[in-house]
């Protein structure tokens, strides 16, 4: 049990750390929602440029497919590994998967542009377009890595993992001498 849990404690720090990667990736591949900024009564304001565009569930959906992609790739990788299964191998996905698209949501955040939009707006001009900043609208999608990691994992022990010996097979049954089973 001692080495189950330290391969866990192992797993969960790896799983968590990738999502580095992820954040990196989600603030690469994200689009971009574009904002104009315009002088109002005195005050700066700030519009969408494009108020039916669909840029903001873009980056929601960029994090969500790119999470349980990193869902996928960490639990065949965590089978591929250890070749079985087992409770503290399931929660330090779980948990290395949380944390890891915790990481990626802040990091992605950090690395896009500023908050500070009215900033922004004053020193790209009146009327010039710039970028909003990064943000997860849906916070549901921090589950994705979890859940894929999750389902990716027991399917593969369910195809692959070891099996466990049937508990009612005794050998083989004495038969008479016409091949009936004697009871």
């Amino acid at each position: 049990m001692k080495t189950e849990l330290r391969e866990a404690a192992v797993i969960t720090v790896a799983v968590a750390l990738s999502g580095a990667l992820l954040g990196v990736l989600w603030q690469w591949l994200a689009p971009k929602v574009p904002l104009v900024g315009d002088v109002v009564n005195g005050g700066w304001v700030v519009y969408l440029k494009d108020t039916e565009g669909e840029q903001a569930v873009g980056v929601d959906g960029t994090f969500t497919l790119l999470a349980l992609a990193f869902g996928a790739v960490t639990a065949a990788a965590v089978f591929v590994w250890r070749r079985r299964g087992g409770v503290p191998l399931v929660v330090a996905l779980t948990v290395g998967g949380l944390l890891g698209s915790l990481l990626a949501w802040r990091l992605g955040m950090w690395l896009g542009p500023g908050s500070d939009v009215i900033a922004q707006a004053r020193s790209v001009g009146k009327g010039v377009t710039f970028s909003a900043p990064l943000k997860l609208g849906a916070k549901g999608a921090l589950l994705a890595w979890s859940l894929a990691a999750l389902l990716v994992h027991l399917g593969l022990t369910a195809l692959f993992g070891p099996r466990d010996p049937d508990p009612y097979q005794q050998g083989p049954v004495p038969k008479d001498s016409y091949g009936a089973p004697l009871t």
